[in-house]
Parts: structure tokens; C-alpha cells; sequence
């Protein structure tokens, strides 16, 4: 991607539903739980390297015994430095108690990590700051086992403010104002008056104090404590919760924002944030691992008892496209098919852009999750040339020699790798013309393989705020001296902030807004700029079922095309020779690439939550003020 973007999160959810012994015996470890966990969380390192975190229970521990660990890192490599440390605290523990070695009991006893519930996140900051305090899990400690709550989730909420408000309205006093502490608390509330209520409805059944705790462990509701607990959410989420004795949750948003999937054997339960990590950690063909409803919940009681129940009424289906064109792993069978039917599908444009000149034109990929969309792209330009070579052959007729015949069948695409990221580099200068000259030489490029009377077409998988594009990417390929730089977006226009997971939290760092702008200023249609404020200064205060999202009379008057070719200007500034061509996949082709991923948010602002309309509405706001604040 040519500009870097915080986004997602994932999360690892283990639940074994066999003794401890079971696993020792059958794989030879009673850290089984344990491995898996560091290998999820491994395979989901792409959604998240800003922090890590894990948490465990030990089941049926007797009191004064510990039963819950964390930990936490914010290291540069934060998973292996948490598996790290709980490698390290569980060999010290088995080094100075050598009777521990082959006693499960004693092990369970006094091993930290050595749980039957596990549950593992790895971070990317959309909000707050990046110490190890905002990193998941979050826990909700108590002296009552069952009112223990830890949280790790990959969500936003648009309304955390009205939350946190409703929470302060009940008595509560929350330690921060963030979405995933309010989610916690709000969680921890209905939770508290649950066990209370139970204990005194089993007191008034005539049991004592110790008998009661077994008695609520059986007959807490967690999917009760869920629907009492969202009602007011408002967000994309994959919400995952462990309570004190053993039941544990992961819950999804009811228009399927943010993705889920589980698997279930007679030995464990597992979820995840990706399909492939649950098949290539547990082995299991893919039509095993299933997706979660949006609005469900799968709740696994202390007893191992598993149930999927349905929390909140389901949306419209809008499950983010973004995760299919990025973020999630291309390795996901279905994924990788859209991914490539994305490159198919925009090749038309291209051939259009290059005159369908393919023998004068070199294809590429900006490294390196647009190679799948690369790969489709090509099978398209080869069949485009195969149609050419046939044409060919059958205007020469009988008059084609065998070598001319073999010169046309010769013909191939021309595929080189342009583009090599060289280094991350820091740009420690702090004068403007020093810092892009050091931006300038984030990418190099591959010489010799261009001639002047070449295109040269580079494929990325969106154009967001288009920082990296102009500063680095367009002014290397220049020095490669191309007729004409096309730059294929496999993604539509980004058009639109995002609320749910990515950090685009404002409308004037995307290309395309400021492209609707000029073109606002030169058509003299700007007097909307300040239509559309007003407009949405009206909404402040209306309840957000009742907010429309105004801002898409930004973009009303202008078709696609003029857009990005307004993109293609700001761009490439005087200084690049070659003649810079964008194009940008359609909304309706993002459609047929990824049919069950609707959420298009970002390119259409069809918010899939009421919320999302005053998100817009206020980051317009913001811009309209200079305003530097969120939006949400």
C-alpha cells in the first residue's frame, strides 16, 4: 500500500475441552493450549504490531490458588517478546522445583499460562496512546471469581461518548474514557448485578455461602449479560471475554463489520479474526472452519457446554471490503480469489490507458500484498494478447512463414519488479525539503528494463491520502524515464473516514477529497463546502437514526473519471516528465470481486450504522473549523 494505515486488530480465542493430562499424553505437552495460542497469534501479525497481550484461566483452582495470568508488550516485536516472557517465568518455575516435571497437578497448581482458556490480541492504535496500559487483554479484576472479566476485541464504537455518559449515569466511575474500557465496564456491570442476583435467589433456596459459587458458575447467563450489555453499541466489533471461572464469549457486531470465524472438535473450541490461521494451526480443511452470524455470539460455558445464540438483531449484511483488498491474509482461499478477480476486473481501463498496447508496456506491483490483484490483472492482459496474436495470424493468412508465426507467438507480457522498499527510514530531519528528500527514497527501483517509449503500468491496492505516491513511488518511476506511469488502484476512491477500524479519522487526508475540492473551486461550485457545513451544523444535536450524511454533495457534481484524473494532477507536480495516469476500481466491480463484503463505506459513505453518518458529518465539520480533533 502506498501510504501506511493503522487498522484492525485480531484476536485468538482457545478454549481446550479436555483435561490437561489429555494433551500430554496425545501431543506430548501439557502446553498444547499454549503453543497453538503463540502460533495464532503469530499468523495474525498483519493485523496488528503496535502491541500483543495473552491471557489464560485455570479451571476448578481452589481459593488462595492463582487462576488468572496476562501479559503484555509493547516491545518492537511484541508477540515473541510476551511468549518470551511466559517461556521464560515457566522454565525458571520448572528449574527450581524439579518434582514438578512429570506432575500435571503440581504444574497446574504453580505454572503461570498453564490454563484450559486462553485468549490472545495483537494490536494496531486507531486511538489513544501506544503504551502497554491500552493494550488488550483488558482486565476487570474481583475478590468474586465469577465477576473476573478480561476483554480483547477488534472494534471501534461510534458512540463512545453516549456510553460513557450512561455509564457515569448509573454511579459508575471509569478509570478512562475509551470505547474499550466503557465496553468492559458496561459488560462488567450486567455481570456484577447477574452473580448478585443468582447468589440471592440460591440463598433464598437455602444454600450456604460456599455452595452457592459452583450454583452460579451453572446458571449465569452470558448470552443475557451480552443483549442487557449492547444495547446501545454502536460500532463495528469482534468482542472476546473470559469470565473468572471458565465461560467465555467472543461476540460479533450485528451487520458483520469486523470478521469472526471458529472451529469445534471434541478437543477444542477456537476462534479467530482469520480463516486460514485456525486451518493452517489446527490443520482443518476449510469448509470446517465457519464464520460467525453477525449479531451472534459462541458462548462456552465452564462446563465445555458450546452454543452459538443470538445476541442482537442482525443488520444488512456490510462486512468490510477493506479486509478483503488488505488487511486480512491473502491466503485465505476465498480471499485470494477476490483479490485476483479484483486485478481481472479493472484491466479493461487499463488496456484503455495504454492504447492496448501491451508489447510497449511493463507491469508491475507495488510489494507486496498487491501481487494477487497483480496476477488476475496479468491472466487478463494475456488473454487480451492471445486475442491480439490470433487476429494476427489470421490477417497474414497463408502468408505468414513459420518464423513470422513464431514471432507473434513469442509476444508475452513484459513483467518486472519495479518497485523494491528499501528501508524503512526515519525522518529524523525536521526541515520540509530534508524530510522529503528522505520520504523521496523509501521505494527504489529495479534500471535498464524500461525504454522511453514504454508505459509503465504499477498496480497498488489503494490510494488513500496519495503522501507516499507523490513523494517517493511517482518521482522513481520518473527516473526510469517511461512514456506514460499508470498507477492501478484495485481499490476504489477512498472518499470517506472511517469509523469502525481504520485510522482515517478525518476527511481532508484523503487524495479524493481534496481532488472534489479543486475541482469544487474551478467548476465555481465551492459556495457547497460551506452549503454542506451548514447542513450538517443542523444534525448536531438530532438523534443519529436521523442523521443523513451530507457530505456526499462533495462529490455529487463530478463524475468518477474527473475525480481521478483531478487525483492524477495533484499528484505528479512539474518536476515528473512522464505523463501520470490514475484509475481507480469502480464501486460496482468491488462488488462482483467480493460479493459477501458489501461495507463500502469508505468509497460510497453508506455508513452501515447509524453512527457512521454523524462521524462523517462531524469530520466535516472539523475540516470546515480547522478543527484538528477526531470525529468520533
Amino acid at each position: 500500500m502506498s501510504d501506511a494505515l493503522k487498522h484492525e486488530c485480531g484476536i485468538a480465542h482457545i478454549r481446550l475441552l479436555k483435561p490437561l493430562s489429555y494433551y500430554k499424553e496425545k501431543y506430548g505437552t501439557a502446553f498444547y493450549g499454549v503453543n497453538k495460542m503463540y502460533l495464532m497469534m503469530e499468523k495474525q501479525h498483519n493485523r496488528g504490531q503496535d502491541g500483543a497481550g495473552f491471557a489464560s484461566i485455570k479451571l476448578d483452582m481452589k481459593p488462595g490458588e492463582r487462576y488468572i495470568s496476562r501479559v503484555r508488550s509493547i516491545e518492537q516485536q511484541p508477540i515473541q517478546d510476551i511468549f518470551s516472557q511466559i517461556n521464560t517465568r515457566i522454565n525458571n518455575v520448572l528449574t527450581e522445583n524439579p518434582d514438578y516435571a512429570d506432575d500435571l497437578e503440581l504444574q497446574k497448581r504453580h505454572v503461570p499460562y498453564l490454563g484450559e482458556v486462553l485468549l490472545g490480541h495483537v494490536r494496531y492504535g486507531t486511538f489513544g496512546k501506544n503504551s502497554v496500559e491500552s493494550v488488550h487483554p483488558f482486565l476487570r479484576q474481583n475478590n468474586w471469581m465469577h465477576r473476573n472479566l478480561i476483554v480483547a476485541g477488534n472494534f471501534n464504537m461510534t458512540n463512545v461518548k453516549q456510553l460513557f455518559n450512561r455509564l457515569v449515569e448509573i454511579g459508575q466511575h471509569p478509570k478512562e474514557y475509551t470505547d474499550t474500557i466503557t465496553i468492559m465496564e458496561k459488560i462488567g456491570h450486567f455481570l456484577d448485578d447477574s452473580v448478585s442476583k443468582i447468589y440471592k435467589k440460591l440463598k433464598k433456596e437455602g444454600y450456604n455461602k460456599n455452595e452457592c459459587s459452583p450454583l452460579i458458575a451453572n446458571r449465569l447467563n452470558v448470552a443475557k449479560i451480552l443483549k442487557k450489555a449492547s444495547k446501545h453499541w454502536d460500532g463495528g466489533y469482534a468482542m472476546a471475554g473470559l469470565l473468572g471461572h471458565g465461560d467465555a464469549f467472543v461476540f460479533r457486531d450485528p451487520a458483520g463489520i469486523r470478521p469472526a470465524y471458529y472451529y469445534k472438535d471434541d478437543e477444542v473450541v477456537v476462534v479467530a479474526s482469520e480463516r486460514p490461521v485456525i486451518q493452517t494451526v489446527f490443520n482443518v480443511a476449510f469448509e470446517d472452519v465457519k464464520e460467525l452470524d453477525p449479531g451472534c455470539a459462541i458462548i462456552t460455558k465452564k462446563s465445555g457446554e458450546v452454543s452459538i445464540e443470538q445476541i442482537l438483531e442482525p443488520l444488512e449484511r456490510k462486512a468490510c471490503s477493506f479486509e478483503r483488498i488488505y488487511f486480512s491474509r491473502g491466503s485465505d482461499a476465498e480471499i485470494y480469489q477476490e483479490r485476483k478477480l479484483l486485478g481481472k476486473l479493472i484491466m479493461p481501463q487499463v488496456l484503455k490507458a495504454i492504447n492496448n498496447d501491451i508489447k510497449n508496456s511493463v507491469f508491475s506491483f507495488i510489494p507486496n500484498t498487491a501481487e494477487t490483484s497483480f496476477f488476475g490483472m496479468i491472466e487478463t492482459v494475456e488473454e487480451e494478447l492471445n486475442k491480439q496474436k490470433t487476429a494476427a495470424i489470421l490477417d497474414g493468412q497463408r502468408s505468414l512463414s513459420s518464423e513470422n508465426v513464431r514471432e507473434i507467438l513469442s509476444e508475452h507480457p513484459r513483467i518486472e519488479k519495479i518497485a523494491i522498499k528499501d528501508v524503512k527510514l526515519r525522518t529524523f530531519i525536521t526541515e520540509d525539503s530534508s524530510r522529503d528528500d528522505l520520504v523521496a527514497h523509501v521505494y527504489d527501483v529495479t534500471y535498464g528494463v524500461i525504454k522511453p517509449e514504454d508505459n509503465l503500468v504499477i498496480i497498488d491496492d489503494s490510494i488513500v491520502r496519495g503522501t507516499t505516491l507523490k513523494k517517493s513511488i511517482l518521482k522513481m518511476m520518473d527516473r526510469l524515464n517511461p512514456k506514460k506511469i499508470v498507477v492501478v488502484s484495485s481499490a476504489p476512491q477512498i472518499r470517506y473516514p472511517d469509523c469502525y477500524g481504520i485510522d482515517m479519522a478525518n476527511l481532508e487526508s484523503l487524495v479524493a477529497f481534496n481532488a472534489a475540492l479543486e475541482l469544487l473551486k474551478e467548476n465555481n461550485l465551492y459556495h457547497k463546502v460551506e452549503e454542506v457545513y451548514n447542513k450538517c451544523k443542523a444534525q448536531v444535536d438530532l438523534k443519529d437514526k436521523d442523521v443523513t450524511n451530507f457530505v456526499k454533495e462533495i462529490y455529487e457534481p463530478f463524475t468518477d473519471e474527473q475525480i481521478s484524473d483531478k487525483i492524477s494532477e495533484l499528484l505528479s507536480d512539474k518536476s515528473i516528465n512522464a505523463e501520470v495516469k490514475i484509475i481507480f476500481q469502480s464501486v460496482s466491480n468491488l462488488h462482483k470481486a467480493c460479493p459477501k463484503n458489501l461495507g463500502d463505506w469508505y468509497f460510497t459513505g453508506n455508513y452501515p450504522t447509524a453512527g457512521g453518518n454523524r462521524v462523517v458529518n462531524r469530520a466535516f465539520i472539523n475540516f470546515y473549523e480547522g478543527n484538528k480533533e477526531r470525529a468520533y
